[in-house]
């Protein structure tokens, strides 16, 4: 019996009144909101080395800061979805030429990586729950993950507004720094616990 062919999510990039939205599958996937986070991050990451890999493209935002960023000599990112690929092109023609934009799935693509290969991996793709909850998926990945970061190699995820170590990362590596700041999202904002608060960027890095 042939398997069912992978559904298409439904993408769109929403901009009404002022705030950009990027849907997946009507969820919000990012809002334009995220940049002060965003580039934050990206400067954490990019006190690490100079040769990066960042899961998920969303709207662009900390893809761009860290192709664009002094120290970086290469930056790949990885996006599973080609439509959030061609809503970036449209926005953003001319790319820095440390960007490279590949079209792939990270959790088949992280096996292709080379060993020490990365100063740092930025993650911050758009997971359906069921993946994003997978306890075996992540036991095959991360160590993988850690495999491809050269040694005091940096891997931030995605901001959180709890003041807590994210799952599953905490449990490979041995030392975490965390830096705090303030956010202050869209009134429509469903992903925040409100419209304004504090936002905890973690950067997990290897011995």
């Amino acid at each position: 019996m042939t398997p069912d062919p992978p559904v298409t999510p439904d993408i769109r990039l929403l901009e009404v009144d002022g705030e950009v939205t990027l849907l997946i599958d009507g969820h919000q996937a990012m809002q334009a909101w995220e940049r002060d986070l965003m580039i934050a991050s990206a400067d954490i990451l990019c006190g690490h080395g100079t040769t990066f890999l960042e899961v998920g493209l969303g709207l662009g935002l900390s893809a761009m800061h860290i192709a664009r960023h002094p120290r970086t000599r290469r930056h790949v990112v990885v996006e599973k979805h080609q439509r959030v690929i061609d809503l970036f092109t449209a926005q953003h023609p001319d790319v820095p030429p440390a960007l490279e934009i590949v079209h792939a799935d990270f959790f088949q693509y992280v096996e292709t990586l080379e060993p020490s290969a990365l100063d740092g991996i930025f993650f911050d793709p758009w997971l359906p729950r069921h993946e994003a909850l997978d306890e075996a998926l992540w036991a095959r990945v991360m160590p993988l993950v850690i495999r491809a970061l050269r040694p005091g190699g940096a891997f931030v995820p995605f901001f959180t507004t709890r003041p807590e170590l994210k799952w599953p990362f905490y449990q490979y590596f041995e030392t975490v720094t965390v830096t705090k700041r303030p956010f202050a999202a869209y009134g429509t904002t469903e992903y925040t616990p409100g419209a304004a608060g504090q936002a905890y960027l973690q950067c997990f890095l290897t011995p």
